[in-house]
């Protein structure tokens, strides 16, 4: 007996993962997977297409719709933050004026990570005692900027939320419209994506969903955190729910050109270096909201990946668009090497659904 998505989901499942779902489109037809339960009380299985948290994938909404101002003439990848956010960018050493549009959607800013300050103690404790407490960007900006930039702007790779939630802000500035109204009329109206969502600060996910777990200490109890922490859950970079028939909508329609310009498509997948110790696979680049990971039969793919407390989620498809897949992943585990294990399971389903469909 040959491969399948199935056997691949059931080993997330055997190390310890509560549910697992994939979904994958090829020229061929649709194949889908599930393993474990939809939640630990009841036991029933994991649903079909249930609802998600899309998690970072948000990020590659909104810098589509970033790139469609720059399409439009009503912003240039070269302007600075300051140009657009006046005094936005300023003290401990950060400096808007010299950090560009494409700094932001490329992750070579430098600027500090604010969800670090925003979830300083990972535990449960932390997680149901502030889980209710919502920002404005301009304050989340705010607490990043408390902290010195961690390089020159250009010269080097940190992947840092506090990067697109700037990109919501000048979304909204240049156009007069929130970023969450522009992703609706830009995206999800013309791409038929009912199922995809921009909640905000609303924490409970349509039905059928899957519950999702974390373990906040080793061996602790799995705790069910399938509502959001509202501190990093609700901006633009993170806040979007959606389904996996609607991501792989999305990444196929964005990578045919059904979205940008090709000039502009072009500078998307223009990438950098992620250096090695970020979590990605070697050999992983970073484009404008979108990652180019290789495949193990040659090539790679273009995708973004989503993470919450207790959840995990990665889109991905082929280069050409001809072949996408969604899969998540609805437990983190406390162990970092049990979290390593399940990271790499699920990358090596992806590459294994990518490199043996025709």
């Amino acid at each position: 007996m040959g491969w399948s998505v199935q056997q691949d989901a059931d080993a997330l499942r055997d190390a310890g993962v509560t549910g697992v779902s994939v979904r994958l489109e090829t020229p061929r037809g649709t194949v889908t997977a599930r393993s474990g339960v939809s939640d630990l009380v009841s036991r029933r299985p994991v649903p079909q297409d249930g609802y998600l948290r899309l998690g970072s994938i948000t990020k590659t909404f909104v810098a589509t719709v970033m790139l469609q101002l720059v399409d439009e003439k009503r912003l240039t990848l070269d302007q600075t933050v300051e140009q657009l956010l006046p005094g936005v960018v300023s003290g401990a050493g950060n400096d808007g004026r010299i950090i560009t549009l494409r700094d932001l959607l490329q992750h070579t800013s430098g600027l500090y990570d604010y969800t670090a300050d925003a979830f300083p103690d990972p535990s449960a404790q932390t997680y149901f005692t502030k889980r209710w407490r919502a920002y404005q960007p301009a304050q989340l900006v705010a607490m990043a900027m408390r902290h010195k930039p961690a390089f020159p702007p250009g010269t080097d790779w940190a992947y840092s939320n506090t990067n697109y939630v700037l990109a919501g802000m000048i979304i909204e500035k240049v156009t007069g419209r929130s970023w969450e109204r522009q992703v609706h009329d830009r995206i999800l109206r013309p791409l038929a994506l009912r199922d995809t969502e921009t909640p905000g600060t609303w924490p409970f996910l349509p039905h059928p969903h899957t519950v999702n777990y974390q373990q906040f200490t080793r061996g602790g109890p799995m705790v069910d955190t399938t509502i959001p922490y509202r501190p990093f859950d609700s901006g633009a970079d993170g806040s979007m729910t959606g389904t996996a028939r609607d991501a792989n909508r999305f990444f196929t329609a964005l990578t045919r050109g059904r979205l940008l310009k090709p000039a502009t498509l072009a500078a998307m997948r223009t990438t950098v270096p992620v250096p090695p110790g970020n979590g990605h696979p070697a050999g992983t680049r970073d484009g404008l909201g979108l990652f180019f990971t290789p495949l193990s039969c040659g090539g790679g793919y273009l995708g973004h990946g989503g993470s919450g407390i207790g959840s995990r989620v990665l889109a991905a498809t082929s280069t050409d668009g001809r072949r996408s897949i969604t899969v998540s992943v609805h437990s983190r585990p406390a162990d970092p090497h049990t979290a390593a294990r399940h990271e790499n399971a699920l990358r090596d389903l992806i590459d294994h659904a990518l490199c043996r469909t025709t």
